[in-house]
C-alpha cells in the first residue's frame, strides 16, 4: 500500500508509513480526514436525513467537497476555542453553532460512522521511514496513541459546543480495530506467479478486541473445482491493494493472497492458522498458494485448485465478488489445498475434531469425531469444555475441523491437526460460552443466522505433536436416541465402517445453502470429494489398519439436526464417551 489513506467498501485503511498523525491538527489538516467526512456527507445526503438537511440549511451548501472543506474549518476551530467565541469571531458559523443540540447530533452521528467501518492501521518495516511516517518498532505504541488521538478530538470538540465536559467517559476504541505490519518476501516465484511479485507479507497483527465484521454473506455455497490450467494466466491483480498472510496450515507453508476489501477475512486468518515467522518463510518456495479476491475475465465468481506439478505447488484461486464475502471460503480452499496435497502423499484427511482427554481418575483416550458441516463435532468438543469439572482434568484439541491421519508402522496411526483456532456457530455455543472468550475471538454477523466466531483452541505444538487414534467415531447429527439406546455404537468391521464414513451422511443446519438429509463423500468436500479415486484406495488401507490396531471404530449420535436437541443431544453424547473413556484398558 503505498497511499497514506484509503476508504474502499466500508474499509479504512491507514498507512503510517506513509503519515503518521500525532496531533489534532494534522489530522484534521489529513487527507485521510477530509476523506471519512465527505463519504460520510454523500452518505447522509443520498438518504436525505434530517442531519443532512441541517448542514444544508445552516452552511446554506449544496455542494458535499464544500461542505466537507467548511465543517473541517470549524473543528478545527473548535478543537481551539468555544462555540460562543467562535460566533463573536466568525458570525458565518452561528446558524449552525447556535443549534447545540442539532450540531451535537452531527458530531455523534459522524463519529459513531468512523466507528462503524473497519479501521486498518498498516507499517511497512522494510521501508525507509519517509518524513511524517511511523517505524514498526513503535507500532503498539502508535497505535495506542493514535486511538487516543481520535478519541480526545472528538471530545474536546464536542466540549467546546456544549460548554462543559461529559459526566461519563467511555473509552471505545477509536483508532484501528487491527494493526498490520507488513515487509516484503523475495521467494523464487515461477515465472506463472510473477503477478504476485511485490505483494507485503503480513509479519505481524495487532487486534484490538472484541473485533466484528459484518461480511456480506453468510453461508458457504458449492464445491471448489479442479482447473487443469493455471487460473492466475488471466487474472488481474493490482499489488497496491493485496496482502499475504504466510500460514503454517499443519506441516505445510501457504502463502494466501488476499485482496484489501476483504481485510477482515484476512486479519481473522491469524486465529486459525499460526502466522509463520520470517525467518520460517523468507525466500522460500510455499507448498500452497491461495489468490483469494482477484478479478479476471470470466463474469461469474470463480472457486478452483490447479495442481502445479512442475512447480510443485497446490494452487487456490477464488475471483472477486460479493458472492464469496464469508470466512469460509477463505478458511475452506486453504484446508482443501492441505487435503489434496496430503492425499498426494498418501495421508488420509480427516474433516472433524481431535481432542486428548485425560480423566480425573487417570484414564486418557485420542478420540476423533468425524462429520461435515453442522455434524456436531465442534458442538461435542464444547460439551467436554462444559462437563470437564466433573470428568475430566486435561483437554488438549489437536484438530477442530480438519484433520489427517497417518499410518505408525506397529503403532495406532497417529493425528494430526491443521489449525490452531475454531471456526464454530455462535448458535451452538453454551450460553454465554462466547461473551467469555469476547476478549480474543473475532465475531462475524453476530446478529445473523449462522454467527460464527474465530478463537484460538490449541498451540501448534499441539497440533503437530501426533497422537495415537483410539477411538474413531462418525458424527451422526439426524438420528434421534431411543429409550434402549446408547449414543454410541460400535461397527463390527471395516467393510460396515467404510460404508457410514464414505457416504457422510448428515441433517444440514444452514452453515452452507443445503437442507434437510444430505450425503457428502467421506463427509469432506474439501479434498476427498475432488479426489474420490484416490481416496478410495486410502480408506480401504486406513479403515483395515484402524481395525487391526484395535482401535475402536463406531458412530456417535449427536442430535445436533434434531429439534430441540442442539443443547441436549452433544451433552449426552459426551456423558456416554466419558463413560466409554473410564472403562478403557
Amino acid at each position: 500500500m503505498k497511499k497514506e489513506f484509503s476508504l474502499s467498501n466500508e474499509k479504512v485503511m491507514i498507512n503510517f508509513t506513509a503519515k503518521y498523525c500525532d496531533t489534532m491538527e494534522k489530522m484534521l489538516d489529513s487527507s485521510g480526514f477530509y476523506r471519512v467526512v465527505s463519504s460520510y456527507l454523500e452518505r447522509v445526503k443520498n438518504r436525505r436525513t434530517n442531519i443532512y438537511k441541517f448542514i444544508e440549511s445552516s452552511l446554506e451548501i449544496l455542494d458535499t467537497d464544500q461542505a466537507a472543506k467548511e465543517l473541517i474549518g470549524l473543528f478545527k476551530l473548535l478543537t481551539i476555542e468555544r462555540a460562543e467565541d467562535i460566533i463573536k469571531l466568525n458570525n458565518k458559523y452561528q446558524v449552525i453553532l447556535r443549534s447545540k443540540e442539532s450540531f451535537i447530533d452531527l458530531i455523534e452521528d459522524l463519529y459513531g460512522y468512523w466507528r462503524k467501518l473497519e479501521r486498518y492501521t498498516i507499517v511497512h518495516s522494510s521501508r525507509v521511514n519517509e518524513g511524517e511516517g511511523y517505524e514498526s518498532v513503535s507500532f503498539i505504541d502508535a497505535n495506542t496513541n493514535f486511538s487516543r488521538l481520535v478519541l480526545n478530538t472528538y471530545r474536546r470538540i464536542e466540549e467546546h459546543v456544549l460548554g462543559h465536559k461529559p459526566a461519563v467517559y467511555r473509552q471505545l476504541p477509536a483508532g484501528g480495530n487491527a494493526g498490520l505490519i507488513v515487509s516484503s518476501n523475495k521467494w523464487n516465484l515461477p515465472e506463472e506467479y510473477s503477478i504476485l511479485k511485490n505483494i507485503p507479507f503480513i509479519t505481524s497483527i495487532i487486534l484490538d478486541p472484541p473485533f466484528i465484521s459484518y461480511p456480506k454473506k453468510n453461508t458457504r455455497d458449492g464445491f471448489f473445482k479442479e482447473s487443469f490450467e493455471n487460473p492466475l494466466k488471466d487474472c488481474n491483480i493490482n499489488k497496491d491493494h493485496f496482502f499475504c498472510y504466510p500460514a503454517k496450515v499443519g506441516e505445510l507453508l501457504a502463502y494466501i493472497y488476499f485482496h484489501r476489501d476483504f481485510m477482515s477475512h484476512g486479519v481473522t486468518l491469524c486465529n486459525l492458522f499460526e502466522m509463520a515467522r520470517e525467518e520460517e518463510y523468507k525466500g522460500v518456495k510455499p507448498d500452497i498458494v491461495y489468490v483469494f479476491g482477484a478479478r479476471d475475465v470470466s463474469e461469474e465468481v470463480r472457486t478452483v485448485f490447479y495442481d502445479d506439478d512442475k512447480s510443485n505447488i497446490m494452487l487456490g484461486y477464488v475471483s472477486y465478488g460479493d458472492a464469496i464475502d464469508y470466512f469460509g471460503y477463505m478458511k475452506k480452499m486453504t484446508l482443501t489445498l492441505h487435503n489434496l496435497i496430503m492425499i498426494k502423499r498418501g495421508y488420509l484427511p480427516i474433516h472433524g475434531a481431535m481432542v486428548n482427554i485425560v480423566m480425573k481418575n487417570g484414564k486418557s483416550a485420542n478420540v476423533v469425531i468425524m462429520g461435515d458441516s453442522g455434524a456436531g463435532k465442534s458442538e461435542s468438543l464444547e460439551a467436554f469444555r462444559g462437563l470437564s469439572e466433573d470428568y475430566i482434568s486435561d483437554m488438549t484439541i489437536v484438530f477442530d475441523d480438519m484433520g489427517v491421519l497417518k499410518l505408525n508402522g506397529k503403532e495406532k496411526p497417529l493425528g494430526y491437526g491443521t489449525e490452531i483456532g475454531a471456526f464454530v456457530r455462535l448458535d451452538d455455543l453454551d450460553q454465554g460460552y462466547a461473551f467469555k472468550e469476547i476478549d480474543r475471538s473475532i465475531f462475524m454477523n453476530p446478529d445473523k443466522i449462522n454467527a460464527r466466531l474465530v478463537m484460538p483452541v490449541a498451540t501448534y505444538k499441539e497440533i503437530i505433536k501426533g497422537y495415537p487414534v483410539d477411538l474413531f467415531l462418525y458424527a451422526n447429527n439426524y438420528e434421534e436416541v431411543k429409550e434402549e439406546e446408547s449414543e454410541i455404537e460400535y461397527f463390527n468391521n471395516p467393510k460396515e465402517a467404510v460404508k457410514v464414513f464414505r457416504s457422510g451422511a448428515r441433517m444440514a443446519k444452514g452453515t452452507t445453502t443445503e437442507k434437510g438429509l444430505v450425503e457428502s463423500y467421506f463427509a469432506n468436500p474439501f479434498g476427498p470429494l475432488q479426489k474420490q479415486e484416490e481416496t478410495d484406495k486410502l480408506l480401504d488401507i486406513y479403515f483395515e489398519e484402524l481395525f487391526n490396531k484395535g482401535v475402536k471404530i463406531g458412530q456417535i449420535k449427536t442430535c445436533l439436526g434434531v429439534s430441540g436437541k442442539e443443547k441436549t443431544g452433544p451433552k449426552n453424547a459426551a456423558i456416554t464417551l466419558f463413560n466409554i473413556i473410564k472403562a478403557l484398558n
